[in-house]
């Protein structure tokens, strides 16, 4: 693909976008005059890894050393998710299994460019078995389309804790603990090139850390090897909108991880 071309189709992504902030995704617009820009090779940037201020089960979970790098065919690998997948719907590991219809294992593409992580399942979750199912997902969507990605062919979504949280209340610390384990896997068997945390639980069980998400967005760390960006959860962006506009910073820094593609 030319300079050209893949300046274009980014200009494009950043108009869609700003449609969405405005209201009216896609609208119509003139076509442009190509620009010509030069890109300049720069060394890798380094990120802050994870801390260790919510407890030793957070911390380790957090862990910065990278896993082996994936192998295997895409079936291999899609195998190996299923085969975890069944592990979480059998799983009693919590308190949350108790209460649950489906547990909800994440759902994408073996090899992801980006695996997007929440909180938890909520209401329409559980009832499907699939994660970010309802508006806030139909939101998070609109979000990965304005910078290329999509779950059904370049993106993998799963959650901290895979059964929902009576009442959708916060998952409790050990819950998350429990939980971990399985998304762990997942990282190493997808690979992924960053990682989205969407709100503040995923942010803190990701990074050990108690700090809120406005403090944690904005920049990127590392999380098991892995670029990781933090941005505010879509249905918190729902109940108020002033919030498009960091979090649209934030996934124009997450496609520059990916280097545009």
């Amino acid at each position: 693909m030319t300079t050209n071309r893949i300046f274009t189709e980014y200009r494009d992504i950043i108009a869609d976008f700003e449609d969405l902030l405005a209201g009216d995704f896609r609208r119509g617009r003139e076509p442009e005059v190509p620009v010509r820009i030069l890109l300049r090779p720069s060394a890798p940037p380094a990120f802050p890894a994870a801390s260790a201020d919510i407890g030793a089960a957070a911390a380790a979970a957090a862990g910065t050393a990278a896993p082996p790098p994936a192998s295997g065919t895409p079936e291999e690998r899609r195998l190996s998710l299923e085969e975890l997948a069944a592990e979480v719907r059998s799983c009693s590991l919590c308190r949350l299994a108790e209460g649950r219809n489906r547990a909800v294992p994440g759902t994408g593409v073996p090899e992801p460019l980006v695996l997007v992580i929440g909180e938890g399942p909520g209401a329409e979750e559980d009832r499907q078995g699939l994660p970010f199912v309802g508006p806030a997902g139909r939101f998070l969507d609109k979000w990965l389309e304005a910078v290329g990605l999509s779950r059904d062919t370049n993106a993998f979504i799963a959650n901290v804790v895979k059964c929902r949280p009576p009442g959708n209340r916060d998952p409790q610390p050990d819950e998350s603990a429990a939980c971990m384990p399985y998304l762990a896997r997942q990282a190493e068997i997808l690979r992924p090139r960053a990682v989205l945390a969407v709100g503040r639980i995923a942010a803190q069980n990701l990074l050990g850390t108690a700090q809120g998400i406005g403090a944690l967005r904005g920049r990127v760390f590392s999380w098991r090897g892995i670029p990781l960006v933090a941005t505010y959860h879509p249905s918190a962006v729902l109940r108020d909108p002033g919030l498009k506009r960091p979090v649209w910073e934030d996934l124009k820094k997450l496609k520059e991880l990916l280097g545009g593609v």
